[in-house]
């Protein structure tokens, strides 16, 4: 399971999915702009969210 942890603050977090409860993976979405952006998806395609925020910045994602 994907542990995401604030290099701020320390708080971590696990996510699973609400509709098959498989923990969320760790990926990036490229942007229409060549940008990118760390979300969380289901490994089931059941979908994708902005990875979590704390202290006003992204998650580290620890695999």
């Amino acid at each position: 399971m994907n542990t995401y942890e604030c290099s701020k603050c320390g708080m971590s977090v696990n996510a699973n999915c609400g509709k098959c409860n498989e923990p969320l993976v760790n990926d990036m979405l490229k942007l229409d702009d060549g940008n990118e952006v760390q979300i969380s998806k289901c490994p089931n395609d059941h979908g994708k969210i902005k990875s979590p925020l704390c202290c006003g910045q992204d998650m580290t994602c620890n695999v």
